[in-house]
């Protein structure tokens, strides 16, 4: 796994993470999870056309992919809940480590709603 240093990587991994959470959603009938996941992806894609220019260039420490290891073959409703867990928890150790209030906002948006998701 490679580490999210980056904003671009880190966008890249929400989209990859959200675009797999789409297809896993729709595979366990949850066509609301499924729909609320790409309209997710389609805003972080445009945060990283929009703001990939603002970003001032630092490294971001401490985020490692492994860390968010998602087991996406289990349907069940438990397993949607920890997969929903795991994704806010992604969302709320990046936004604060974002240096754009606007792409910030949309990862802790991300974050509130998979946590409403796991509680749900």
């Amino acid at each position: 796994m490679t580490s999210l240093n980056t904003f671009g990587a880190i966008l890249t991994y929400a989209i990859q993470l959200e675009t797999q959470l789409t297809d896993y959603y729709k595979r366990a009938g949850s066509a609301e999870q499924s729909s609320a996941a790409d309209k997710r992806r389609v805003k972080l894609e445009r945060a990283r056309r929009e703001y990939v220019l603002e970003i001032t260039l630092e490294a971001i420490d401490g985020l490692n992919e492994a860390d968010y290891a998602l087991d996406l073959s289990d349907t069940s409703a438990a397993a949607q809940k920890t997969v929903a867990q795991t994704a806010a928890r992604f969302y709320r150790d990046v936004a604060p480590r974002i240096n754009v209030r606007d792409a910030q906002r949309i990862l802790e948006k991300c974050a509130k709603e998979y946590t409403a998701a796991a509680e749900g």
